[in-house]
């Protein structure tokens, strides 16, 4: 999930006494893909491209990294139900991002065994796109840990559970960064359109728990996760929505302690790319 080009960037914790961290072709078929935007859809019924062994890997990424962040939210809001962001952006938003995953997955037939890339353990990455999948429970130790880490720090208080979810979708960002100049290099219209969709849902995302860290007097929004997680305007723009003064699902309509993730190039990544 979480890896920067040809460089293994490891997840640093910080403790004391805790662990602290800081969207086919016709023959394409599911329920659950009414859910999704026009463009989005248009975008999985339109001919199939040729696709690098990069996209190909960066898709099984997407797979697992939006599982995660929707485990990661829905487990929060357990412990802080007042968090409404918790609550709307898994079930309004990121239950989108998992099934147009999900749609080009299935669209291009990419299967495990296609994979050129392992995880930090040397694990062969699956591609778990599957909301019936256990909850918080992955068959990639690494991302077993992030999930882990992510937790402990955002179960310590309403802050640090907003913290996380700025993290979550600034690391989601830089990825998709990356993602989008792969899928152009590859000619892949409809994955460019695809995670152009999930990346204007990331900025949004970003926003409303910037909001609700904000409403909680917390002055300088998530950049109080630390300087890698502080994003101006214009490097996240934002569509206007109401997010019910931070409350909202912050989904695209179109389309303390030193709490830190480390940063490497472009990323707050724990997987090396092979």
């Amino acid at each position: 999930m979480f890896y920067t080009n040809s460089k293994l960037i490891t997840l640093s914790l910080m403790t004391t006494a805790l662990l602290l961290v800081g969207c086919g072709t016709d023959t394409i078929q599911d329920d659950n893909i009414e859910i999704l935007p026009q463009n989005v859809t248009t975008a999985l019924s339109s001919v199939e491209y040729p696709l690098s062994q990069e996209v190909k890997n960066d898709l099984a990424y997407m797979g697992n990294e939006e599982r995660l962040a929707y485990d990661v939210y829905n487990k929060l809001y357990e412990s802080f139900p007042d968090l409404k962001q918790l609550d709307n952006i898994p079930t309004r938003s990121e239950i989108q991002h998992i099934e147009s995953v999900k749609a080009l997955v299935a669209k291009y037939g990419i299967n495990g065994e296609e994979l050129t890339i392992t995880d930090a353990t040397n694990e062969k990455l699956s591609i778990d796109t599957e909301l019936a999948s256990v909850a918080g429970v992955y068959d990639i130790q690494s991302i077993q840990n992030l999930y882990d880490a992510l937790i402990v720090k955002g179960e310590q208080s309403p802050e640090d559970a907003l913290q996380v979810g700025c993290m979550v979708e600034v690391t989601d960002i830089d990825d998709l960064d990356k993602y989008i100049v792969d899928a152009k290099e590859s000619g892949a219209e409809d994955v460019v359109e695809v995670f152009n969709f999930l990346r204007d849902g990331s900025y949004s995302h970003y926003w409303a728990f910037d909001e609700g860290l904000k409403s909680l007097g917390v002055e300088n929004g998530c950049c109080s996760a630390g300087d890698a997680y502080c994003k101006t305007i214009e490097e996240y723009p934002q569509e206007e929505h109401d997010h019910e003064n931070g409350s909202g699902d912050g989904d695209c309509e179109n389309s303390d302690e030193n709490r830190t993730i480390e940063q490497g190039e472009g990323a707050g990544h724990q997987y090396g790319k092979k």
